[in-house]
């Protein structure tokens, strides 16, 4: 099996790999889940991001370490392997890193379909958001097999566009907001807000955020990997945050909270309508379709990657089914299929969820390695992990007491899953394990 050319060190510069993080997470943040988020916090949704940022900001400091320590294509394969060593332990937190990130390509891809019928009237919705989302990953697919440096092209592209034209929503919705919407009250709405509800709406905000993971996954090709991989994710953090605030705060003031609610899966689209009518319906349906474009993209570049180191560390099984080309295509191929299953399968409240459950499980796996395990390579300040951990939990917990309450199935799959994670991946490891415990890796 062999690798690309673009696995070299310097494929990526730092305003790319900013672009890449910006990419995943507004993307996957804003558009998807405030409709979501205004459900659990009611009025308080705006807050939820803000809190986010902060549980977000102390994780970021323990990726921000190891990947200075371990610069990789693939990066949070890595640390995990330097946190619990080959075996069954790095797989299936691994594995669950992947597949969160594959759920959070098919949380974008369903909401670019989402927010596309806000213009085009096809019916019926069940059948062509999916359709629409499947169509977003074909072409992702396309752009991503084309290599890194027409990744990184379109994600700049598409990042100035995002940036600037979400700007000018947050300005123009600031300016036409209502002072009586920010404080309507959650009674007329049927939103039930409770602490656990507000927590429960920080953990799906949480995967606003998650792009910044995208970074590290690709820390091996950065240029000045030591230098920039740290920067690139504090820059993306930063900016999301920044753009996040602005945004809730827009939709926020230009609607009420059963509207928000009412148009979960398009709230932003549905917040240009009172001051600027179908235009500004229009305008938010282009950002969302270069958002969505962007962060299905980002998303699927980084995950390919991990499943790729995942394959050559020989950590999960890999066949070539007569495909041709080297284990980054043959990992992109599989990604893009999965993530085509589970967007005609799953509908977007039930994705997100399942995308918060497995990537908080796989954070908290990171910041216990590196606090648990590697002290003496690494240098680090313990108590800023360990409040790392804390949040994770809080915010963890939080939000499936609530699942289990409204949405039980969906806890259920998550269970489901980490179950099959577990078993198939204690069963690969035993085929290739030595008699005295040691692995041909």
């Amino acid at each position: 099996m062999s690798e690309t050319p673009e696995d070299v060190p310097g494929s990526l510069s730092l305003s790319g790999a900013v672009a890449l993080g910006t990419g995943v997470m507004i993307g996957a943040g804003i558009f998807a889940l405030t409709g979501q988020t205004a459900r659990l916090a009611g009025d308080l949704f705006p807050l939820a991001f803000i809190a986010a940022a902060v549980v977000v900001g102390f994780s970021a400091y323990s990726y921000v370490k190891l990947a200075n320590a371990y610069p990789s294509s693939g990066g949070i394969v890595v640390f995990l392997r330097e946190q619990y060593g080959p075996g069954t332990t790095t797989g299936v937190f691994a594995i669950l890193m992947y597949v969160s990130m594959v759920i959070s390509e098919s949380l974008v891809a369903r909401t670019f379909g989402s927010y596309v019928l806000q213009i085009v009237g096809l019916q019926p919705a069940a059948f062509w958001v999916p359709a629409l989302g499947v169509g977003l990953l074909a072409v992702a697919f396309l752009v991503i097999v084309a290599g890194n440096k027409a990744v990184e092209a379109s994600q700049r592209a598409m990042a100035a566009v995002k940036i600037l034209g979400l700007g000018l929503f947050a300005i123009a919705g600031l300016w036409f907001a209502q002072a009586a919407n920010f404080t309507n009250g959650t009674s007329a709405a049927g939103v039930d807000v409770s602490p656990e509800g507000f927590l429960a709406a920080v953990a799906l905000a949480i995967l606003a955020y998650k792009g910044f993971t995208t970074i590290a996954n690709s820390g091996g090709e950065i240029v000045d990997p030591h230098r920039n991989t740290g920067r690139a994710i504090v820059i993306s953090l930063a900016v999301c945050g920044v753009v996040y605030l602005a945004i809730a705060a827009a939709v926020a003031g230009n609607l009420t909270l059963s509207e928000i609610v009412a148009a979960e899966n398009f709230s932003l689209a549905e917040a240009a309508r009172p001051a600027f009518g179908a235009s500004g319906v229009w305008f938010t349906v282009a950002l969302a379709v270069v958002a969505t474009a962007s962060g299905v993209m980002a998303s699927m570049f980084a995950a390919s990657r991990v499943l790729g180191m995942l394959t050559r560390m020989r950590q999960v099984p890999h066949r070539h089914f007569g495909l041709p080309g080297a284990i980054r295509t043959h990992a992109t191929v599989y990604t893009v299929v999965l993530a085509m299953s589970l967007t005609a399968l799953f509908d977007l409240s039930r994705i997100a969820a399942l995308g918060a459950i497995y990537y908080l499980l796989m954070d908290i796996a990171i910041h216990w390695g590196l606090l648990r395990h590697l002290r003496a390579r690494v240098s680090f300040a313990p108590a800023i992990v360990v409040t790392a951990i804390v949040l994770d939990l809080v915010v963890l917990g939080a939000f499936v007491w609530v699942k289990a309450s409204v949405d039980a199935t969906t806890l259920y799959a998550a269970g489901g899953g980490i179950i099959l994670i577990v078993l198939g991946e204690r069963l690969f490891m035993r085929s290739h394990t030595r008699q005295d415990d040691t692995m041909d890796m």
